[in-house]
């Protein structure tokens, strides 16, 4: 169950761990008419910027002109945490950047590894982000929704925060 109350009183940190839970979530260009894809997040807390690496050879980084407007949403680790941000997106040319962050899992999608010529890294430069949060279990949630289709009250199951880097 994730705490609804720290998504009231910490909504960026609490968005930084629930990240640092998860492997992966869904990155696309705003606009760019292609579909959402799965990608790794590297976070920096201190500046609020994501870190994605990728290859020059995807449809993603061909379309990157610039610090460009995308989205990358993802679900927390336990179903019960949601998060969609806004920020920009670029690649960039940090190959320490890359070296701090390079693990296994960045590895096995290369073939020569970290040398690898299609090796990139992106940054997402947050400027808001919409996070829902639920404190139920399932059965508090089938007890919300039988309530509510049995009342003329509304289900009840979490809570909703918009927050800003800007």
């Amino acid at each position: 169950m994730s705490d609804t109350s720290r998504l009231k009183e910490d909504a960026k940190g609490q968005l930084f761990d629930e990240l640092a839970r998860v492997h992966a979530g869904m990155l696309a260009i705003d606009g760019a008419g292609q579909h959402f894809q799965p990608m790794t997040p590297y976070c920096d807390r201190d500046t609020g910027v994501i870190w994605f690496i990728s290859s020059r050879e995807t449809d993603l980084v061909r379309t990157l002109s610039g610090a460009m407007s995308a989205h990358f949403n993802f679900i927390g680790k336990d179903d019960d945490y949601w998060a969609c941000m806004s920020g920009r997106l670029e690649q960039v040319e940090d190959e320490a950047k890359i070296d701090e962050i390079w693990n296994a899992v960045a590895a096995a999608w290369f073939e020569e590894g970290r040398e690898d010529h299609d090796v990139c890294l992106l940054r997402f430069s947050l400027d808001e982000a919409a996070i829902w949060a639920s404190s139920t279990n399932p059965i508090t949630f089938g007890f919300q929704i039988a309530k509510a289709n049995m009342s003329h009250d509304t289900a009840n199951l979490g809570d909703h925060r918009i927050v800003s880097w800007t």
